[in-house]
């Protein structure tokens, strides 16, 4: 009998905050426990910032170059496969549980479709149980029957009761602070998710038939604010120092684009609470500290949540049968290099977690694999654990192999970051650039990172003795057989994964033929 799919997503979890990671402050007891009896991918990286982009490539194993996501309302080809429909053929019936951040094809919908309105559109082959975009209705909606009051700003359910109720705009001083949600621990938009779908999980336990669930969680995405116990779990005086230049303007002069990100980067966009005005460089070390504080606290609410979603799988019967995949789109910078979010070049942005458990591999439970892993091989890696053939054309590969213990020979990993405006044009008139000449691709070695830009100054990286990235070697006569090496590996990439969807097949006169490796 084919597995239970579930397929799960934790929005900007960095993949060294976990305690499996070996991180010296973050707990999370139930994902670890869960990676005890499953397989750990150490060093997984996404392929695209931000969340539609990212997401794009997870869903369709194919990179940015291919998929063209660039930004996060960039339309998704319509002719795209995708995990969903793959799934849907197979047999599936891929239900969502939260959002896929996929904007729709506007060549395919008409023109008055709300669906053209949002980038929060669904991934097609998904039917949905729940939708719970970033404007989450349906959890407000719960909250309200539940007793609470949901002021008429949506938005202000997130700040926190401080004294008398926090409303938006009223006059703060400047620095964060580690105040509680309104809401509880039982209350969260995680709670909630998890709540409805061990609810669906129960009325499919009692069908004859394998079910395929895509749990979307939002956090720890920022708003900045979680409920008690959690926002007091850590001490923003522990924790490492941060990754960065000594001075936000020495971090401005290592690139243009750091530059362009640090001077548009404003406190009120990440919705930390006692933000005032400003740029996110000007906090200082003690801000950024009370943010990653609160930041660490949400990981570990979504830990206590995948442990409760965990718990109720095995009450019903139906852990050994479900074949476990727990990732994220992208990570969170999170105070290194002077900066939140998700941007650019640096690994803190795109290095995620990935835990994969498949109940029929056994001899892959416990094992921590350290060689290098992608969001594109997520598609892949699902269809075969299923018992399924993956499509010719994806740009990932299965991970099962490694599972396995036939090993891994990837020796680096890629990703892209677009940074173009489409809507407003900003960063093209910054930085002096068309708009689309606003991209770089990452490629990704053990000891070096080479970052190629379309139309700025190229970087490079010795990350065995500048771990920081913050030397740039690009130029440096002494690395210049270096840079050449990975701008050949790169285009050596880039030829190699160009759309390959009918370059796999001839038509000859005794039919098609269909070649694979």
């Amino acid at each position: 009998m084919r597995p239970n799919i579930l397929l799960i997503t934790a929005d900007q979890w960095r993949g060294d905050c976990l305690g499996i990671a070996g991180h010296p402050v973050v707990r999370t007891p139930h994902v670890d426990a869960v990676a005890a009896e499953a397989t750990c991918f150490s060093r997984h990286f996404a392929q695209a910032a931000p969340c539609g982009p990212s997401r794009a490539c997870l869903y369709t194993g194919l990179y940015q170059m291919t998929n063209r996501v660039v930004r996060n309302g960039t339309p998704l080809d319509h002719r795209h496969d995708n995990i969903a429909l793959a799934l849907r053929r197979a047999g599936y019936d891929p239900t969502l549980f939260g959002y896929t951040d996929q904007a729709v094809d506007p060549r395919v919908h008409p023109g008055d479709d709300p669906w053209l309105r949002t980038y929060e559109g669904i991934l097609p082959g998904f039917s949905v149980r729940l939708r719970l975009p970033e404007d989450a209705g349906p959890w407000l909606s719960w909250l309200k029957a539940r007793g609470h009051e949901v002021p008429d700003d949506k938005w202000e359910m997130y700040l926190p009761v401080s004294g008398p109720v926090a409303r938006r705009g009223d006059p703060e001083d400047g620095h964060p602070t580690n105040a509680p949600a309104r809401y509880g621990e039982d209350e969260t938009e995680t709670a909630f998710l998890t709540g409805e779908f061990l609810r669906w999980m129960g009325e499919k336990a009692r069908e004859d038939a394998p079910w395929c669930a895509h749990i979307s969680f939002l956090r720890p995405h920022p708003p900045f604010v979680v409920p008690e116990p959690f926002n007091t779990m850590y001490d923003p005086a522990d924790g490492p120092a941060f990754a960065r230049a000594e001075t936000a303007a020495a971090e401005r002069a290592i690139h243009p684009l750091v530059d362009y990100w640090l001077a548009i980067q404003r406190k009120a966009e990440h919705y930390v609470i006692g933000a005032g005005d400003g740029l996110v460089a000007d906090w200082t070390d003690t801000d950024f500290r009370q943010i990653r504080a609160t930041y660490w606290g949400m990981v570990s609410e979504v830990d206590r949540q995948i442990g409760r979603l965990v718990d109720g799988l095995k009450a019903a019967g139906q852990w050994e049968n479900t074949l476990f995949v727990l990732t994220s789109d992208h990570g969170e910078m999170m105070g290194d290099h002077w900066t939140l979010g998700k941007f650019g070049f640096h690994d803190e942005a795109y290095h995620v977690p990935l835990i994969v458990r498949d109940p029929s591999r056994p001899e892959a439970h416990g094992k921590c694999i350290s060689t290098f892993s992608q969001n594109v091989d997520i598609f892949p890696t699902i269809m075969e654990a299923a018992g399924l053939a993956p499509p010719a054309h994806l740009d990932g590969t299965s991970l099962v192999p490694a599972m396995e213990g036939r090993g891994s020979d990837r020796e680096a990993v890629f990703w892209e970051y677009d940074f173009r405006e489409v809507a407003t044009g900003d960063a093209q008139a910054r930085l002096g650039l068309p708009m689309d000449a606003c991209n770089m691709a990452v490629v990704r070695t053990e000891r070096w990172k080479y970052v190629h830009f379309a139309a700025l100054s190229p970087l490079l990286f010795d990350l065995e003795n500048d771990p920081g990235e913050l030397v740039n070697r690009a130029e440096d006569p002494a690395s210049a057989a270096i840079r050449i090496e990975m701008a050949e590996r790169l285009l050596a990439w880039r030829a190699q994964h160009l759309d390959r969807r009918l370059t796999g097949i001839e038509l000859t006169p005794a039919g098609l033929v269909e070649g694979r490796d």
